[in-house]
């Protein structure tokens, strides 16, 4: 029960990681907060994302039993340096999940990369137009 308590508790921690790291590229790309402030929380985000996976590692190592013993099942046909892809561990964030979870998994994370190249965009469009500025106020004064 602890064990399901702690996973659960983990999973509900990252739930809430990634919903903070949209809702900080929504309010970047909408300049609610400046590109520094944006920064500086992303840096915070990144820090919370480190700490949850040196979590879920220290509670893999205190497991009931590791996940050794299934890919030593797997593993007795193996010879000399020859890997099985299959006997590669499935990470966390898709273990348990089906092929329609996996694709919004997908789906979501390429939405992620969309606003944030979306955010790229408009940030180089305002510098490119600073500089244009820049440029005709050089002339100007010249």
């Amino acid at each position: 029960q602890v064990n399901v308590a702690i996973r659960s508790s983990l999973q509900s921690l990252r739930e809430k990681i990634e919903q903070l790291r949209e809702l900080l590229l929504r309010a970047v790309s909408t300049r609610q907060i400046t590109q520094l402030e944006g920064d500086r929380r992303q840096n915070l985000v990144d820090e919370l994302l480190t700490r949850h996976k040196q979590l879920e590692a220290s509670f893999r190592n205190e497991g009931p039993e590791p996940d050794v013993s299934r890919s030593s099942l797997m593993a007795g046909g193996a010879k000399g340096g020859v890997s099985n892809p299959w006997l590669l561990e499935e990470s966390e964030e898709t273990r348990g999940l089906g092929f329609d979870e996996l694709r919004q998994q997908q789906r979501r994370i390429i939405e992620e990369q969309d606003a944030g190249l979306d955010a790229l965009s408009s940030i180089i469009s305002r510098q490119k137009q600073m500089g244009q500025e820049i440029g005709n106020e050089l002339d100007e004064q010249n």
